[in-house]
């Protein structure tokens, strides 16, 4: 009996943990859809030098996603 209540705490616990982890998955896709936004509407013919890099590296860091992330995360943002 108790090697049972054990587990009913483990699995609590994991479940627990697991939408943590999903709540946490929504935000950070909130995120991303809107730096993937923001980055859309930049003209880097206007962007100021000092924020260029940044840029690319905000850039380079959403290229990075696979495919489905990236549509996941825009369309938190869509609207």
């Amino acid at each position: 009996m108790p090697h049972r209540i054990l587990k009913e705490n483990e699995v609590s616990l994991l479940r627990a943990e697991i939408e943590m982890l999903m709540r946490e998955r929504q935000s950070l896709l909130n995120t991303v859809g809107a730096a993937a936004r923001f980055v859309a509407s930049l003209d880097s013919n206007v962007l100021p030098k000092e924020a260029c890099g940044t840029a690319q590296l905000l850039t380079k860091s959403l290229n990075q996603l696979n495919d489905e992330t990236l549509r996941d995360a825009l369309e938190k943002v869509k609207g």
